[in-house]
């Protein structure tokens, strides 16, 4: 039996995704995406590249980022990462080295929702 809280999705290196991306569970970036993206968990790899409209409990940018994102929870911008646009989040985190280059709004996390 397969259990329903683990959900994981990947889009793949090489792979562009343009339109709307819908996704339950954890997903990772390694290709690109262009148009808009809502999940709980979003990882973008190092060579992974968003530039869409994201709605996401959790985000951590590894790779590139352009667009506006808007996350409940904690968004954090790994040394390898770069943001630009605008960002509305629970908590903000960037690393050393990490880019951020956008109008950002930071709000108490929801309870629960880290």
């Amino acid at each position: 039996m397969k259990d329903k809280d683990n959900k994981f999705s990947i889009i793949d290196t090489g792979m562009t995704v343009d339109g709307s991306v819908v996704g339950n569970g954890n997903m990772v970036v390694n290709g690109t995406v262009k148009g808009t993206l809502s999940g709980e968990s979003v990882v973008i790899s190092e060579e992974g590249h968003i530039a869409a409209d994201t709605q996401a409990r959790t985000m951590t940018v590894g790779g590139r980022f352009e667009g506006r994102i808007e996350t409940t929870g904690q968004l954090v911008i790994l040394s390898t990462g770069s943001c630009s646009g605008e960002i509305v989040c629970g908590d903000l985190v960037v690393e050393a080295g990490g880019r951020l280059d956008a109008r950002v709004s930071c709000k108490a996390p929801q309870k629960g929702k880290r």
